[in-house]
């Protein structure tokens, strides 16, 4: 095990976000290195100055790290592994070096404190800022689609039938992504694609956007943008609709049970709403050509 020499965890929290602010950003991970990049050192996983953790007003739970650590010290007595069956921490590759926490502050709290010389982590990559930005000026379109990744475009097998999800990849393609997409979604995007949407896609969870394009690219279709993480980055992404709303002049928003039309500047909005008796890819694409042919004739 490496040498750690005990600490005052806020201490340490503070000044590790005082040596990275202002000159660490985001740089992107290869594929083999996400792949192969299991366990990290926890001294090379850095601080996320926007996490909750991180905050002295609200700071870390030291009752969610010693439950964390007694966990921890259970498994081993049990399996012979500090992290079994634990969600692996989410980083992104940081430069200069080593590699931000996304989610699991607690977790490595507890690694940390133990003394554990390495952690269990998933490394992602993520859009930021100006990415977005970047997107936007390369975009000829005045109007957007946007929908959840996990709600709407994947199939769910708890609440949609057996029949309601695209083929599922051949070998080894299935065995690299998990998720399959919901019936009829090559189609609609396909569909919107024509009639001049940009498709923007999101998710609370932190997938790497790298993988769910190389996901959707295995059916065949393409999205504009893909926003993941939201849940623990609500400021951000108020920060990217402001940028999203000064683009587009119209939003359709696209959810299980309705499609809802926003104009940007007034506010004003339609709901159509989705029958999906006979398919509800077909009926979502009904509606987008109705809304299509009624701008036409405007």
């Amino acid at each position: 095990m490496e040498n750690f020499e005990p600490i005052d965890l806020n201490k340490y929290i503070a000044d590790d976000i005082a040596k990275y602010s202002g000159i660490s950003i985001p740089v992107k991970s290869g594929l083999l290195r996400r792949m192969l990049v299991k366990k990290i050192s926890c001294k090379k996983l850095h601080m996320n100055p926007d996490d909750e953790f991180t905050h002295p007003d609200v700071g870390p739970s030291f009752r969610i790290i010693s439950e964390y650590s007694q966990l921890s010290r259970k498994n081993y007595e049990t399996t012979g592994n500090y992290f079994f069956q634990q969600e692996a921490i989410i980083v992104e590759r940081l430069y200069p070096d080593g590699y931000i926490i996304l989610n699991g502050h607690h977790r490595w709290a507890a690694a940390f404190k133990n003394r554990y010389p390495k952690i269990n982590v998933e490394i992602v990559k993520l859009t930021h800022e100006a990415q977005i930005k970047e997107i936007l000026r390369n975009s000829k379109h005045d109007k957007r689609v946007t929908m959840d990744l996990d709600e709407v475009v994947f199939y769910d097998e708890k609440t949609m039938q057996q029949d309601h999800s695209e083929k599922q990849l051949g070998f080894p393609f299935n065995r690299m992504f998990k998720e399959r997409l919901r019936l009829g979604i090559p189609a609609l995007f396909r569909t919107l694609e024509k009639k001049g949407y940009d498709i923007w896609v999101y998710s609370s969870k932190y997938y790497s956007t790298d993988y769910i394009k190389s996901l959707f690219r295995k059916y065949h279709i393409n999205v504009t943008g893909i926003v993941t993480g939201t849940e623990k980055q609500k400021d951000k992404k108020n920060s990217y609709d402001s940028l999203l709303k000064e683009k587009y002049k119209q939003t359709l928003h696209i959810d299980n049970d309705m499609v809802l039309k926003i104009e940007s500047k007034s506010g004003n909005f339609n709901e159509f709403n989705i029958d999906s008796s006979e398919g509800w890819s077909k009926k979502v694409i009904q509606i987008v050509e109705e809304i299509a042919k009624g701008e036409e004739e405007q």
